[in-house]
């Protein structure tokens, strides 16, 4: 992004600064401190994912940590997620985990290659609403699965003031011997309490993945609290509402 110099620069800092305070006193006068109306963030730390991609040769990193205990077995993932702003509209992202559960060694886990690509936005005053694909391969490591995952969604988003729905699905194909192909899908619904800090809560579910597994469906309640400068700290928990199934994410993210 080109930035202004000189006196365009001048005026336009001018102009915001106007522009800022007008709106600060008038979100006081309807909101008072607590709701700011600007729009919620999404996608992490929901499983949900949502249609916003980074901003346009920006980072954004995930340092997390992610796991839970599903039907006896207690898994844990812990890497780096590495999102750039590659083009307009475009977000490229890829997932560099470690992994261990009950009985395995720590390992390297599943890595994920992504493209975000939003096609549509949303307008004030309208019904409309940012929708982006996703597409994601899930790579290989020689633990579990040798064969590639592909997972094809579709994401939107609508935003309400302090409030942000967004949510969508799509279909994994899930190669290998008795495994299954199966839809993914969630909605959540994000609120922005106070600048800095946001809560949500999601459902999620997707269908089986293999003759031996069961469906999954859960309920997840997120947390974004922005500590300092480009640092930012992300927390989900969540419960199975269709199998004994605990989940969680942490995460401190880093804007540069």
């Amino acid at each position: 992004m080109t930035m202004p110099h000189g006196t365009d620069a001048r005026a336009a800092h001018q102009r915001i600064r106007a522009w800022l305070g007008a709106v600060c006193a008038g979100l006081l006068l309807l909101a008072g401190a607590l709701a700011l109306p600007a729009p919620a963030l999404a996608g992490p730390p929901f499983i949900t994912d949502d249609p916003e991609p980074t901003d346009l040769h920006h980072w954004e990193i995930y340092n997390f940590a992610g796991g839970g205990r599903d039907e006896g077995v207690t898994s844990l993932d812990a890497g780096v997620d590495l999102n750039y702003g590659a083009a307009r509209n475009l977000q490229l992202t890829a997932t560099l985990p470690l992994h261990t559960e009950t009985g395995v060694p720590l390992d390297v886990g599943v890595v994920e290659l992504a493209g975000k690509y939003k096609f549509l936005h949303q307008h004030p005053g309208t019904v409309s609403a940012d929708v982006a694909l996703f597409p994601r391969v899930f790579l290989p490591t020689g633990r579990g699965s040798t064969r590639a995952q592909l997972l094809l969604p579709l994401w939107a988003q609508r935003d309400f003031g302090p409030w942000s729905l967004f949510g969508g699905g799509g279909y994994m194909l899930n190669p290998g011997p008795g495994n299954r192909n199966y839809w993914q899908r969630g909605v959540a619904l994000s609120r922005q309490i106070r600048p800095g800090f946001q809560l949500g809560l999601e459902y999620y579910g997707e269908g089986r993945a293999s003759r031996d597994t069961r469906p999954v469906q859960g309920l997840n309640f997120g947390s974004i609290v922005h500590i300092h400068g480009p640092f930012s700290w992300l927390a989900s928990f969540g419960q199975g509402l269709s199998r004994k199934q605990t989940v969680f994410y942490t995460a401190l993210k880093l804007d540069l």
